[in-house]
C-alpha cells in the first residue's frame, strides 16, 4: 500500500540530469511518527521520496522527477550531487542510536517490491543500488549492517559479489583503493573499505582488507565490468 504524505522539501533536479542511482537509507529515529514529522518539515530541509514502514506500508514524499533532500554531502562514481541524479528510500529503523534491529520480513518484501518498480521506470543498473553509507561513507552507517542486501540481489533488485578463482589473491593498498573507486567510492574517504564491508561483507566489518574483502571486492567490479 502507497500512501500519500507529500513533504515540501524538494526542488529541481540540476539541468539534464536523469535518475541513476537509487539510495537507502534508515530513518535513524525513534519512531516512524517522528521520522515523518521530520521528513516533511519545513525547517527540516530533509526528505525522501519514500519511506517504508515496519509494518510494510509505504508513504510518498516527493515525485520521483523532482530532487528530494536525502543524500547531503555525498558522492557516488566519482560525482557529487547525488540529490539531482537519485531516487531516496527510507526505510523506518531506529538505527544505531536509537537502538538498531534487523528490518522485519514484512518490510524487506515491501522495499523489494518498490524498489523493482523504481528501478524498472528509471532503468538503474544492479549496481548503483546503494545505501547511504556507500555515498558518504565518512558521515552515515545506513542503512547498517543488518539490512538484508544478499536477499534483495536475490530478488533482481541489486547486485551481490560471486567470487571466483580468478577473484583470488593478495592486494596491496593501492589496489584495494583503486578497486574501492573503480566500482564507484570515494576511495579517498578514510572510511570507504569499512562502509565496502558494512554493505558487502557485514560479518567482518574490520576496515582492513582481508582476503574474502578483496575477493568481494574484485568480483563486484569485474561483475559490473568496471
Amino acid at each position: 500500500m502507497i500512501l500519500d504524505h507529500p513533504s515540501p522539501n524538494h526542488g529541481p533536479r540540476a539541468d539534464g540530469a536523469g535518475v541513476e542511482l537509487l539510495i537507502l537509507h534508515y530513518t535513524g529515529m525513534p519512531t516512524a511518527t517522528s521520522a515523518l514529522e521530520r521528513l516533511c518539515d519545513p525547517a527540516a530541509q530533509v526528505s525522501a521520496h519514500y519511506t517504508v514502514d515496519e509494518d510494510g506500508t509505504v508513504y510518498a514524499h516527493v515525485p520521483e522527477d523532482r530532487r528530494a533532500w536525502h543524500a547531503g554531502v555525498s558522492n557516488w562514481r566519482g560525482r557529487g550531487d547525488v540529490n539531482s541524479r537519485s531516487i531516496g528510500v527510507e526505510i523506518v529503523n531506529p538505527g544505531h542510536e536509537f537502538g538498531y534491529r534487523p528490518y522485519p520480513a514484512v518490510q524487506m518484501r515491501a522495499v523489494a517490491e518498490l524498489c523493482r518498480a523504481i528501478v524498472g521506470r528509471h532503468g538503474i543498473a544492479p549496481a548503483d543500488v546503494i545505501g547511504h553509507s556507500d555515498i558518504a561513507p565518512d558521515r552515515k552507517e545506513d542503512p547498517g549492517e543488518l539490512f538484508d542486501w544478499r536477499g534483495l540481489a536475490a530478488d533482481g533488485i541489486g547486485i551481490w559479489p560471486e567470487p571466483r578463482a580468478e577473484d583470488e589473491g593478495p592486494a596491496d593498498e593501492a589496489e584495494v583503493a583503486a578497486l574501492l573507486g573503480r566500482y564507484g567510492y570515494d576511495s579517498a574517504a578514510p572510511r570507504a573499505l569499512l562502509s565496502f564491508q558494512r554493505h558487502f561483507y557485514p560479518e567482518a566489518m574490520t576496515g582492513t582488507a582481508d582476503a574474502e574483502t578483496v575477493r568481494r571486492l574484485r568480483a563486484l567490479v569485474r561483475m559490473t565490468g568496471r
